[in-house]
């Protein structure tokens, strides 16, 4: 623990909400930002599985924490909640001034550009640094899954897609599925890994997943879309990844809400359905 700063500490359904702050080497930052939830079933004798959460645009890690309602039946179900921050921060750290590039605006991506090669490598960071820094200091298994809503959707079907062997399950709620092709995927695809545009697929779910072939490992992977979400059409685009999935015969089950917008309404409305969904396979006997 001596790596990590604690920033709060809440009691939760029996269990532990924490937030810390540590030094990225992968970032090189010392502004890393993530909460923990910690289950009461968790001890140095009972490790328990982790679910990683990715937050969207503008988010850090205390917006799931707070508006999702996830504690209740994470703490039911034995389940561990990681959320990191979405970008690096600090002095130092490359910005921009717009909402949907820089710091809160990651997308999950190993910069390639300058200024955003020097700090923004939010894959190696959730695929791996942030991993090994909880199983060595938290009360957890190696039995992982990943979840994420909007730009955090986007990087949970990236990850999971790109690392089935890491893995076991993932979901998203209104994830930019196919962001090649939608303006917000496309600014920051230009800036954080260059205009050639074959440089993007490794980090479009769509893409990637029409890549995959019929003897690579699978996962099941719920996606939950609101019907009344203003950022359907032109930015989320969830039948590019109906399609692909589709194409590749890939347990992907796209389900469509009427009504349900993009905000943490939509999901605090569901997050039990996807909880229980990850629990199943995380829980599974090895």
């Amino acid at each position: 623990m001596d790596t990590l700063q604690l920033l709060a500490s809440n009691r939760s359904f029996g269990g532990w909400h924490r937030r810390y702050q540590h030094e990225s080497e992968v970032n090189g930052c010392t502004m890393m930002t993530f909460a923990v939830f910690m289950p009461p079933q968790a001890s140095e004798s009972n490790r328990v599985p982790v679910l990683y959460w990715l937050s969207g645009l503008t988010c850090t890690d205390e917006n799931f924490m707070q508006k999702a309602g996830a504690q209740r039946i994470a703490a039911e179900l034995g389940i561990a909640i990681v959320a990191p921050d979405t970008s690096p921060r600090g002095e130092g750290v490359a910005n921009d001034e717009g909402y949907d590039l820089g710091q809160g605006a990651g997308f999950y991506v190993n910069a390639t550009q300058a200024p955003w090669d020097r700090h923004y490598r939010m894959y190696d960071y959730v695929t791996s640094e942030l991993p090994a820094l909880i199983e060595a200091n938290f009360p957890v298994n190696t039995r992982r899954s990943i979840a994420g809503h909007s730009m955090g959707g986007h990087g949970a079907l990236v990850c999971a897609l790109k690392n089935p062997d890491r893995y076991l399950s993932a979901s998203a709620f209104s994830p930019i599925s196919h962001p090649s092709q939608t303006p917000w995927g496309q600014k920051a695809f230009t800036a954080y890994l260059g205009d050639n545009q074959e440089d993007w697929v490794g980090y479009d779910a769509s893409l990637l997943l029409r890549k995959v072939k019929g003897t690579d490992a699978r996962m099941p992977v719920l996606v939950s879309q609101g019907l009344a979400d203003e950022f359907l059409q032109e930015q989320l685009q969830p039948e590019a990844l109906q399609e692909a999935a589709k194409a590749v015969d890939y347990p992907v089950t796209l389900e469509l809400h009427e009504h349900y917008d993009h905000s943490y309404y939509f999901i605090a409305s569901f997050i039990e359905q996807h909880l229980r969904f990850h629990s199943r396979v995380l829980h599974q006997s090895q």
